[in-house]
């Protein structure tokens, strides 16, 4: 079964990190308010990245995985850039947290 692992911006400015076996429907219940309390509150929710797993338990590490990234290296992650993430997987999120910004 296809799973896959996914960033949605919202009109906030936020990411969401989420996994699902279908992201159509997914991405279908964010934007109707259906898809989670912290989507609902920021409607519209774009999709701006995505990858795929061979099951959904994979694609729900990935998840965890990602929820512990700044949000630096989530934009790194979104524009393709791999160099970047190199220096940025050192990077201590502690900065993110002193501001308070929450990042899904």
């Amino acid at each position: 079964m296809t799973a896959y692992t996914y960033i949605l911006q919202c009109s906030n400015g936020e990411y969401y990190v989420g996994s699902t076996t279908n992201l159509e429907a997914r991405l279908n219940e964010h934007q109707a308010g259906m898809g989670g309390k912290y989507t609902s509150t920021h409607l519209p929710v774009k999709l701006v990245y995505f990858e795929e797993y061979s099951s959904i338990h994979l694609a729900f590490s990935r998840e965890r995985q990602l929820h512990g990234w700044s949000r630096a290296k989530k934009e790194a992650l979104i524009r393709g850039d791999y160099e970047a993430l190199r220096p940025l997987a050192s990077a201590s999120s502690a900065t993110d947290k002193e501001t308070g910004v929450k990042e899904k």
